[in-house]
């Protein structure tokens, strides 16, 4: 059996998909960790969660969150074949988005985080994303070729989260 220790990470680097070595400071290992500490997040969230559509509908986002951080990860000189982050995905959240901000009172209830577990739980999510967005446009504006709809995912992703947050300590 391997091991997941291989050392290679030893020295300060590591190896993007594709094979590449950069430095795990890089902007493109930053931003895809932070996808992943999101990813994290989302979990946890999801756990404490009893809404059982949000935590359905948090588990396929975490699904997605593990393509956008493989795109990410992936250069896109290396990548092969369909970007996994499509606009479709995009409008799946846009339309998540305008589901959410017609219920009811929603748009109206700008608490402070932290009324309800779950909530807060989201609220700490969307702030994690909305620094994935920031790494995602340091790299993008570094030069980096960075697939399209990545950033827009996230935009999208943060709007929900929030929307997520609220009905939870609204209801």
């Amino acid at each position: 059996m391997s091991s997941i220790s291989t050392k290679t990470g030893d020295t300060g680097q590591t190896g993007l998909a594709g094979g590449a070595r950069v430095s795990k400071a890089s902007l493109r290992v930053e931003s895809y960790g932070t996808v992943d500490e999101l990813n994290s997040a989302l979990g946890f969230a999801r756990s404490i969660c009893d809404d059982q559509e949000i935590a359905l509908q948090t588990k396929a986002i975490q699904q997605e969150l593990f393509k956008l951080g493989a795109t990410l990860a992936t250069p896109i000189t290396s990548r092969k074949g369909e970007p996994p982050v499509t606009a479709e995905s995009v409008e799946t959240l846009t339309g998540k988005v305008h589901k959410f901000e017609a219920l009811e009172g929603i748009l109206t209830d700008w608490s402070v985080p932290g009324e309800h577990p779950a909530g807060a739980s989201y609220d700490v999510a969307r702030t994690i994303c909305r620094r994935a967005e920031r790494c995602v446009v340091r790299l993008m504006e570094s030069g980096e070729a960075v697939e399209p709809n990545v950033l827009a995912y996230l935009n999208r992703l943060s709007d929900l989260l929030w929307l997520f947050s609220r009905k939870l300590e609204f209801t």
